[in-house]
């Protein structure tokens, strides 16, 4: 884990400017939203987007949510429809995200999508947040800006309680308004699915879309989530994949970590190397496009090199033990 100066920014003109700098940089920067205090990353910066699944600690391949500043902004990034844009023109900026197809081609990172084809969007209703995505010109992937499993921070002193060291910077807001993470609903099949309660009520969606909100049918550990809360699922390439192996064969392809080189990588019908020094980070940013360019080989397995249990070779080792897992 790398070790920060956690800076304190005030919450003003300048103190937003100089957020928007340092998450256009590739910083973390924890600043304050209606809903939670978010832990942001420049979302077309995989790099920066891995460094929030280290901040955080026992990270998992999740989807993040993507803040953007307006609903133009938005539409670069996902495909609306009509109910989407009514619940979007009641809703935003506000507690509600919203899943969508993402509009290809996207320069989000892979990982804050977590390999999906889909995107959890919203614009916050803080003023600070829309400021500091407007300062940084990009959108900005955000979770809530405490260590996994616990309780999600409203104020400052939260924040700094669990990242404090881990993280480039916090804007130092007001506590947050509403204090319970965006409702998110699903709106992938043109139906409404919510995915998770949150700001806004089940009832004032069903009012503005006229239609029931239905709860997602129940899902098994190989399910993609589609937003943060949703059951783990593993990213599935065609080809089989075997992890562990000290050997591969020729018809495989290898995916390999750090300098070690197992037997036979040298004939394998197509090798990657997700960080040669050795960097999870690097590794995690690499991961998801890694395992498409080896599927696109026409291997008819991915051998994939002994990768370290540490950091964020848990969430590396979580996402490819879901790979190989029986389908």
């Amino acid at each position: 884990m790398t070790t920060h100066v956690t800076r304190q920014i005030a919450a003003d003109n300048q103190g937003l400017r100089e957020a928007g700098a340092l998450l256009r940089a590739g910083g973390l920067v924890a600043f304050p939203t209606e809903t939670v205090y978010g832990l942001g990353a420049d979302a077309t910066n995989g790099t920066a987007v891995a460094g929030i699944y280290e901040a955080k600690g026992r990270p998992r391949f999740n989807p993040l949510i993507i803040h953007v500043a307006s609903l133009e902004e938005a539409e670069t990034f996902a495909v609306f429809s009509s109910l989407a844009r009514r619940l979007a023109e009641a809703f935003w900026p506000g507690p509600l995200t919203l899943v969508l197809q993402q509009r290809a081609p996207s320069l989000i990172s892979d990982l804050a999508l977590a390999g999906l084809q889909s995107i959890a969007i919203r614009i916050p209703s803080s003023p600070i947040a829309r400021a500091i995505i407007t300062a940084a010109g990009r959108p900005i992937a955000a979770p809530s800006a405490n260590r996994s499993g616990r309780v999600s921070p409203t104020n400052p002193a939260h924040v700094l309680a669990d990242l404090e060291g881990r993280i480039d910077a916090i804007v130092m807001g007001e506590a947050a308004e509403v204090g319970v993470e965006s409702t998110i609903v699903s709106l992938l099949d043109d139906k409404p699915v919510m995915l998770r309660p949150g700001g806004v009520t089940r009832t004032q969606i069903e009012a503005v879309l006229g239609l029931v909100v239905t709860d997602p049918e129940l899902h098994t550990p190989d399910d993609a989530p589609l937003a943060p809360g949703m059951l783990a699922s593993h990213y599935a390439p065609h080809a089989i994949v075997r992890l562990n192996a000290k050997q591969i064969e020729p018809s495989e392809a290898a995916l390999l970590f750090g300098s070690f080189l197992p037997k036979g990588y040298d004939t394998a019908r197509a090798v990657f190397n997700l960080s040669p020094s050795g960097d999870l980070k690097e590794a995690a940013t690499n991961l998801f496009a890694a395992l498409r360019g080896l599927d696109q080989s026409g291997a008819l397995s991915i051998a994939v090199a002994p990768i370290p249990e540490g950091g964020l070779g848990e969430a590396i080792l979580d996402r490819l033990n879901r790979a190989a897992a029986p389908r």
